[in-house]
């Protein structure tokens, strides 16, 4: 005990006489202070003046954080990415030292066990992170830590020294080197209780011991590495970053002073998990991994699909116990092996191994084996599908039926199902060859065991199709159609037809609810087949329907004949008419069903409104029903349009437009000087044309006389078409002057005003306009020219109310296109009429 005191007395005096300048203290005498105990320090502290905490903080004291520890091994894919990182592409490491498969695609096999010691080693430290075992042998280099309680507390650590000794404070040495460490315990505890009385120890170890050793051959990153004096194979194994795939896990040897002193069987620690050959390394020790031995592969319906590193002499059986043994989809009956023979040639063997001679077949290097899955269900089953809620295969027993499957509609069926109808495909089990058996589903599943519940057969298909009436929008992946769900029906009920086995297939087209083409019912009757598709339409006519029927006579060529036939009575099961294969059944269409044509009275009309005609009425019998004119109706001003005329204009505007964008680009292609200011005048005038045709929309508007419509019964009656729509004006007080005018506008009329008048008090003529082709648009629509203008002689022309002068462009100054006069005057007469009917 004073000689402890004594220690600590010496040790205070040299870390206190310099205190004040703590610099002058060097690195091992600090490091001696702060490996005391907390109370040792604090109490010297105290004694000397030494500010301990300032001593801390200099020294990286506690309260400092800890940087976490570095790990000794990265992941291979961490530690692969950084190095990927730090280099160019070209410097890249090639897949030949990641190892290799056998095989490529989807039947490339990886080698079996060499991710589990997969890493990099990121440091050259020892690991420590190892648990102590009770056998450990105490050597020169290792700590041990003695901590007494009771009279006395006290905390040392005890390096062991070269000669195995340790320095214990008032004790003095004790040699421990050799003993394990149960036994060192057991020592020291004795030691501290027979020289101090009322106190107790209790020891473990601290730093270990490190020691160099040596991973080589087919090593991930072979060399020399410093491990912990607790370290074994596999530890050493690990922190070398693992083995290569080009090495051996099975035949990893162990060397001590250049002799083989064991051998581990890494198959043993991934299969088994056996350490019992993980054997404890000592300094200077030798782990080499030879290149790896033959290998197997087996793939197919096991549970490790791998290659595997064969050891001696291997049965199929013992291959496949190295993969985990079969799944239970295997099928062991026929097990296929792929070998290399003596002549150097790929060959397949196969073994059975459900006996025993198959089990025993001995494999060979480079074998491939491949364990069979066994086929998919081929007996005892119906299925199910379309829109049914649970769909697929199911158990099928002797007399089950149909509401077996279904035992209600709403809980069976999706909402968007046809209740009406299913189908059942049956499949014969002498030729293969299937047929299609109608369901009328509501009657089968609401009456249970009734002639329409039919029973199932083994492997029979239950379609469940939707009513397109019933499907909304988004759900289209919802929609089994019966051309959906009946396409593979009909693939193969043509393939398997032949001579004397005509294809038992319809087709159905008309008013009814699902034409297309179908499997022939059973019955052959028009009303299956009809109720196949889905029904009559409402629009459908009883009384007329065809069969166009293929007949090939004994000359071989093949004659269409027409069967004309009622369908009312077909229909009430009465008809004597019998489907035939490829028959073409077409329902004919109730001529003008429910075909509503309507005329639009608008304007000036005593009832105005939509009105329903009769085929072939006329305009005048419409009018008389609406109750005639109003006084103030004018009918010279009538605008009459038909959509019929609205598609021809909007077809000619469409031809206009592009006729003159190509005239447009010719005209800007040869005006390439740009100094040419008439040329840039013709191209605003091009483009301001365009732009008009581009924004008239058509009318569709045919110029009638309403007046002698109503009057005159010479007059030429307007028969009606659908859509059809008269506008009739009040009366108009207004003359316009529209086009190339200074002020296009309108004047009250006045009567004897000739056109020149109106013109002049709207500015008269721009300097682009062409003057002598000055046009007037009637009030009904009709064109005529003045004849009492400058440019013309005769008789004044009278203009009425309502009447409408268009003074046009001279399109004649721009080059090659005179043509465009006629699209000017087209522009305007849609821009007329849709503003005759807008101002009503």
């Amino acid at each position: 005990m004073n000689r402890l005191v004594r220690n600590l007395v010496a040790l205070s005096v040299t870390v206190t006489a310099p205190f004040a300048g703590a610099q002058s203290l060097s690195q091992s005498q600090i490091d001696r202070f702060m490996s005391l105990p907390q109370a040792q320090q604090e109490a010297l502290a105290e004694q000397y003046g030494v500010d301990l905490e300032n001593l801390r903080e200099q020294t990286g004291g506690s309260d400092q954080p800890e940087e976490p520890p570095q790990p000794v091994v990265k992941p291979l894919a961490e530690a692969e990415s950084e190095e990927e990182s730090g280099r160019s592409d070209s410097s890249k490491p090639s897949t030949d030292d990641q190892g290799e498969a056998q095989g490529s695609g989807e039947d490339s096999l990886e080698p079996y066990g060499y991710e589990l010691f997969a890493g990099a080693p990121s440091t050259f430290a020892p690991v420590t992170e190892i648990p102590m075992p009770s056998d450990y042998v105490i050597g020169p280099g290792d700590v041990v830590r003695v901590q007494l309680y009771g009279k006395k507390n006290a905390q040392f650590e005890l390096a062991v020294n070269r000669d195995g000794n340790i320095e214990i404070p008032e004790i003095g040495p004790h040699n421990v080197a050799g003993q394990t460490f149960r036994e060192l315990q057991a020592n020291i505890k004795n030691l501290i209780s027979e020289s101090f009385i009322g106190v107790r120890a209790s020891v473990s170890l601290g730093e270990l011991r490190s020691m160099r050793i040596f991973v080589l051959g087919e090593a991930r990153t072979p060399g020399a590495y410093t491990v912990s004096s607790l370290s074994t194979i596999t530890n050493a194994l690990f922190v070398s970053g693992g083995v290569q795939r080009s090495g051996s896990l099975r035949r990893i040897k162990h060397k001590r002073d250049g002799e083989v002193i064991g051998e581990l069987d890494l198959y043993d620690l991934l299969l088994d998990g056996d350490t019992s050959d993980d054997a404890r390394l000592q300094p200077g020790d030798v782990i080499f991994i030879p290149p790896v031995g033959p290998r197997v592969g087996i793939s197919g319906e096991v549970y490790r699909p791998a290659l595997y590193e064969l050891d001696g002499a291997t049965t199929v059986e013992q291959a496949v116990q190295l993969a985990g043994g079969m799944t239970a989809q295997a099928y062991p009956q026929i097990t296929r092996i792929e070998r290399t023979n003596d002549d150097y040639l790929r060959v397949i063997a196969e073994a059975n191994l459900t006996k025993a001679a198959g089990r025993q077949m001995a494999v060979q290097p480079g074998d491939r084996i491949s364990i069979a899955a066994i086929s998919d269900i081929t007996g005892q089953y119906v299925e199910v599908k379309g829109a049914a809620t649970r769909t697929g295969r199911f158990a099928w027993v002797p007399g089950m039926r149909i509401s077996s499957l279904f035992t209600s509609l709403d809980a069976s069926l999706m909402p968007v199902a046809d209740k009406r109808y299913a189908a059942v495909v049956r499949t014969d089990p002498d030729d293969d060859t299937i047929s299609v058996i109608n369901v009328r589903l509501r009657n089968a599943v609401q009456n249970p065991g009734s002639a329409a519940d039919i029973q199932l057969q083994e492997k029979d298909q239950l379609l469940v199709f939707s009513d397109a009436g019933k499907v909304k929008g988004g759900e289209e992946g919802r929609n089994f159609t019966r051309e959906q769900l009946f396409n593979p029906v009909l693939r193969r009920l043509k393939a398997q037809a032949g001579p004397g086995h005509p294809q038992q297939t319809v087709s159905i087209s008309g008013p009814v609810r699902y034409p297309g083409e179908y499997p022939m019912p059973a019955s052959h009757a028009v009303r299956d087949a009809i109720w196949v598709a889905g029904g009559l339409k409402d629009s459908a006519s009883l009384y007329a329907a065809e069969i166009a029927r293929y007949e090939t006579p004994e000359q071989g060529s093949t004659e269409t004949r027409i069967i004309e036939i009622n369908l009312k009575t077909a229909m009430n099961g009465n008809g004597a008419e019998r489907l035939q294969s490829r028959d073409r059944l077409l329902v004919k269409r109730i001529p003008e069903y429910a075909r509503q044509r309507t005329v639009s009275l608008e304007g000036e009309i005593e009832y105005p409104g939509e009105y329903t005609f009769r085929k072939g009425e006329s305009l005048q019998s419409v009018i008389r029903r609406a109750g005639g004119l109003t006084d103030n109706a004018f009918p010279r001003g009538a605008v009459f349009t038909r959509e019929d005329l609205k598609r021809r204009e909007a077809q000619r505007l469409k031809e206009a437009e592009e006729r003159l964008k190509g005239d447009l680009l010719g005209q800007q292609l040869q005006g390439e000087d740009f100094g040419n200011q008439a040329n840039a005048d013709s191209e605003s005038t091009l483009e301001d044309l365009l732009d008009q045709v581009q924004d008239a929309r058509p009318v569709g508007r045919m110029v009638i006389d309403l007046q002698a419509v109503l009057n005159e019964g010479e007059y030429q009656s307007i028969r009606l078409q659908d859509g059809d729509t008269l506008t009739v004006p009040e009366i108009p007080q207004s003359v316009s002057v529209f086009g190339e005018v200074q002020f296009p506008t309108s004047h009250l009329h006045k009567p004897g005003l000739t056109a020149e008048d109106y013109i002049d008090r709207s500015g008269g003529p721009t300097a682009q306009a062409d003057e002598d082709r000055v046009y007037v648009v009637k009030a009904d629509g009709s064109v005529i020219l003045p004849e009492d203008s400058n440019w013309f002689g005769g008789t004044p022309t009278n203009l009425g109310p309502g009447d409408t002068i268009i003074m046009p462009i001279d399109v004649d100054r721009i080059s090659q296109l005179k043509l465009w006069t006629n699209v000017s005057q087209i522009v305007y007469q849609i821009a007329l009429g849709a503003a005759a009917v807008g101002n009503l």
